[in-house]
């Protein structure tokens, strides 16, 4: 099994290509079910969570290609696949494959809305919280499916098509927001989604199905109109950046000190991180190819914050802004309001010589002056990536095993933190 091993003390300067985001990538290539026409999305990031996606998407019948890259393209500019559901040869998702990534159960929807029924395994995916699928399945009741479980599968049937609806969800949730839109669009007449989820990765799926010939009002509020088609076009899509991963580099050049351009980053998708890191003491402006991020003196300040639905904190850079807390002067506190095991990186923190207190939802940090370099292991997807911050503050080396959780979202992560001088490398155990 991999490691990465990093040796601490190096200030972060240069420039950083944002990949596209694995949380729009996913839903997008589940929506090329929902057309017999070709969907040809750009920038989508190789990344585990993807190929394992491309895989599933296989076993149900879609033809799948992803163009090679040219001689001299850099392959920070993300991978263009091509795919064609002209026939739909399985309408089952398998255990072995939907329990290894929560998101493969999105293709739950669209299966159900074309074909008319589909037969998928309950998720699996990372370890931080129960993150139930009942508004996922209560969604498409109201869109008219039968739903049935059975031996831990889900059994979808819409023997008339299903019907649009008008849906209220009971609190905010991204996956019940990307199920019941990409079913929803091959509905029969009006559904309206209200208390939608309104991260721009939503946003970015509800732009490709416009091009795919849906009409759909409200994208980027709470509130979504979708008028359903018999039938999807074909559409040409590029993936928007990974605001996730450009935060995650943020918090990291805070962390280290130094001067980076997150290339293509979108400072209107990152508004509340970038304002908190403003708190730290770090100089954030917006620059004609993306953001620009600079911390060359100074302390790093405590700050508070609590994790809320887009456009609050988002949950998913939670780890990181702890990692950099760890080295604050005096004292900060994070609440986790969206996920109730969302803190498995604060023990691995802790063996760098952080001093991280819990309690309930609540993590207290009292910054220190220094972080030791020690092994560390990665529970999940984020936390392994504060512990890459934390190792990057660190005097010494760190080691990071148990990496394939990185390798599942971020693209070429150790590439792109040598190019502005990070002493990082990965360890084959091959």
């Amino acid at each position: 099994m991999d490691r990465i091993q990093i040796t601490g003390g190096n200030a972060l300067n240069g420039s950083i290509p944002i990949s596209g985001a694995k949380n729009a990538a996913l839903p997008l290539l589940i929506a090329s079910l929902l057309t017999d026409d070709r969907l040809t999305l750009k920038n989508v990031p190789n990344l585990a969570d993807v190929n394992l996606l491309m895989r599933i998407l296989r076993n149900h019948g879609v033809d799948l290609a992803v163009d090679g890259k040219r001689p001299g393209t850099t392959m920070h500019l993300g991978e263009t696949c091509h795919l064609t559901a002209r026939d739909i040869v399985d309408t089952t998702a398998p255990y072995e494959m939907v329990s290894r990534m929560r998101a493969s159960f999105w293709v739950l929807g669209p299966l159900v809305a074309r074909m008319r029924q589909a037969k998928v395994s309950l998720p699996g995916g990372c370890a931080i919280g129960t993150r139930p699928v009942d508004m996922h399945l209560a969604g498409l009741k109201e869109l008219g499916a039968e739903i049935d479980i059975e031996a831990g599968y889900v059994i979808a049937k819409a023997p008339k098509g299903l019907r649009g609806a008008h849906i209220v969800f009971p609190k905010v949730s991204v996956g019940a927001t990307h199920q019941v839109l990409l079913a929803a669009v091959l509905a029969k007449g009006e559904t309206v989604i209200e208390n939608a989820a309104r991260e721009p990765e939503i946003g970015d799926v509800a732009e490709c199905l416009v091009k795919m010939g849906v009409k759909i009002e409200g994208i980027g509020t709470s509130v979504l109109r979708i008028q359903g088609r018999d039938r999807l076009e074909g559409a040409v899509h590029s993936v928007v950046p990974d605001r996730i991963e450009a935060g995650t580099f943020a918090f990291a050049v805070a962390a280290t000190g130094g001067d980076v351009v997150l290339e293509g980053a979108r400072a209107v998708h990152l508004k509340n991180p970038l304002d908190v890191l403003r708190e730290t003491g770090t100089e954030v402006t917006e620059v004609a190819n993306g953001i620009r991020v600079k911390r060359t003196s100074g302390a790093i300040q405590p700050v508070s914050v609590e994790t809320q639905p887009f456009p609050g904190f988002p949950t998913d850079l939670q780890a990181q802004l702890m990692a950099l807390l760890t080295r604050a002067a005096g004292t900060s506190v994070i609440r986790e309001t969206i996920f109730e095991n969302r803190f498995m990186h604060v023990q691995e923190l802790a063996r760098l010589g952080a001093d991280i207190h819990l309690h309930g939802d609540t993590a207290t940090i009292k910054g220190v002056k220094t972080l030791t370099g020690a092994p560390v292991m990665a529970t999940d997807l984020r936390a392994s990536v504060s512990l890459v911050i934390a190792g990057l503050m660190a005097e010494g080396t760190t080691t990071i095993n148990r990496v394939y959780h990185l390798d599942r979202g971020f693209e070429q992560l150790e590439q792109k933190l040598t190019r502005c001088g990070a002493a990082i490398e990965r360890l084959s155990s091959g």
